[in-house]
């Protein structure tokens, strides 16, 4: 071409099921409507997280191709620093663009949702993976020449449709391409399939673009938490208790605390909680109640491990179900089935039936062949079906029996252990015995997450005792987040040894 006219470049960044290709389509058909040529390609990535497809368009004039005497050489892909319009369906996949270059602050217009799906490596951190969404908005918004962004996500379930339809409309309320309104919702139109949703969400969306660069409406305070009134006696004794001898600023966490375990157990349970929380109040603490509020959160944590009638019963639970309905937008007349991977091994099974039968289970010799055998391979089981709901649901009854298993008085015995060592360092050092209640970070999961994780505590325990006072709280967070940095324990090694603690 010999020609300054270049192409109309935009990249598109989703994942599946997010309608991307259904995003491109109506690009392309818009632009063939409306006197251009259009080409569209897309890059798979791997996995529906692990990797987002790239749908990439090119727009290019048809007067002008056919002034130049014939069509154009259009890109099959997007180049850094190449991009005029990226549409991001993920704040991380914003992100993504920015780290390809395919954001630029000259040139680019950038369009993406601020909700948030967490990734692969992410939710298998062995502490807190989450990449912090505060800074990748600023990164992001550095790296754009323009920035519109709102939670597509919920714009399109307000609207009963697809994340697609909210960013066309935010497309078109940018008014970066030369085409109106009207050529946008005739695309929408010509499509004939959800056609009124469609329009609702894009209509929603191009007003939201419009009212500003960021796209961002200001966003109320959060109403102040109701104070619990619970019906029943026991929980409402648990409630009255915490408000009596706790001191506020904690009391958010401790509620929370008996809520969880209740649903965990019992109401005796809870009360166990918080007459282990009443000894860690009653040790010496700052103003902001730190070691109170840190060991409060994770004593309710690790006392709400994650056993095989623990994971039964979450997955069999009517929110589950409604909201897995949700997420996959089943319709009316429409028939869902949830499979679920499960492969416990001998350990786990043995963990889960009362102390006794489990250990002689473990020590015996040919029912313990049998049950390796019978577990060797994992299973798939439909929670959504009869026999698949009803098998869970007799796994999460074995709750009854937590409280004499062989896993609750292995996890009891490591708690009261964690207890008392917050006991007694936060008599000599409160700011350690910080450091030390938030150890429990290390310990999550089941099956092999939780055996590293396990792992890892128990060595970071022993360099806390071979310390003694003379370790200092920076040094115990530092081997606590080598710890979480990697599952290997690599980086915790290399820290030990750094210090001498090896």
């Amino acid at each position: 071409m010999t020609n300054k006219v270049q192409p109309i470049k935009i990249a598109i960044l989703a994942m599946g099921g997010e309608g991307g290709g259904v995003l491109a389509d109506w690009i392309v058909d818009m632009g063939e409507a409306n006197g251009y040529v259009a080409q569209t390609t897309s890059v798979p990535g791997v996995a529906q997280r692990t990797g987002a497809t790239i749908y990439y368009v090119e727009l290019y004039p048809t007067a002008q191709a056919e002034a130049d005497g014939g069509r154009p050489v259009l890109a099959l892909m997007p180049l850094p620093g190449d991009v005029d319009v990226v549409l991001a369906s993920e704040l991380m996949e914003a992100g993504r663009a920015v780290q390809r270059g395919l954001v630029t602050s000259d040139r680019t217009t950038l369009i993406a949702s601020t909700h948030r799906v967490f990734s692969i490596a992410e939710k298998s951190a062995l502490g807190d993976g989450r990449v912090d969404s505060a800074q990748l908005l600023a990164h992001t918004a550095k790296a754009a020449k323009r920035f519109i962004r709102f939670d597509m996500a919920q714009a399109a379930e307000v609207s009963g449709s697809v994340i697609s339809a909210v960013l066309f409309g935010a497309l078109a309320g940018s008014g970066v391409l030369p085409f109106s309104r009207a050529q946008f919702e005739a695309t929408i139109e010509r499509g004939g399939v959800g056609v009124k949703p469609s329009l609702k969400a894009f209509g929603a969306a191009f007003v939201r673009a419009q009212g500003g660069d960021d796209g961002e409406a200001q966003e109320a305070a959060p109403p102040a938490t109701p104070t619990p009134q619970p019906r029943h006696p026991a929980v409402r004794a648990l409630v009255e208790r915490v408000q009596r001898e706790f001191p506020a600023t904690a009391q958010d966490l401790l509620l929370e605390g008996v809520r969880r375990l209740i649903d965990y157990q019992d109401t005796a349970y809870a009360g166990l909680y918080l007459d282990r929380m009443a000894a860690i109040a009653a040790l010496p603490n700052d103003d902001a109640h730190r070691l109170l509020r840190e060991t409060a959160r994770h004593l309710a944590l690790w006392m709400s491990y994650e056993d095989t009638a623990r994971v039964a019963a979450l997955k069999t639970r009517a929110t589950r179900f409604e909201r897995v309905r949700g997420e996959a937008r089943v319709q009316p007349g429409q028939v869902l089935a949830i499979n679920e991977y499960m492969h416990p091994r001998l350990q786990e099974i043995c963990e889960t039936l009362p102390g006794g039968i489990g250990r002689w289970l473990m020590n015996s010799t040919l029912p313990k062949k049998l049950v390796e055998r019978y577990t060797q391979h994992g299973r798939v089981i439909q929670t959504s079906s009869l026999r698949g709901y009803l098998m869970l649901r007799t796994v999460a009854a074995c709750k009854r029996w937590r409280l004499s298993t062989m896993r609750y008085a292995e996890e009891n015995r490591r708690i009261e252990e964690w207890l008392q060592r917050i006991a007694a360092t936060a008599q000599r050092n409160p700011a350690l015995a910080v450091e030390l209640a938030q150890c429990q970070r290390l310990v999550k999961g089941y099956s092999d997450t939780h055996e590293r994780g396990l792992r890892n505590y128990d060595t970071v325990m022993r360099a806390f005792e071979r310390a003694g006072a003379a370790l200092a709280p920076a040094t115990l967070r530092e081997l606590r987040d080598a710890a979480l940095a990697d599952e290997h324990g690599h980086k915790l090694q290399a820290a030990l040894a750094q210090h001498a603690l090896a």
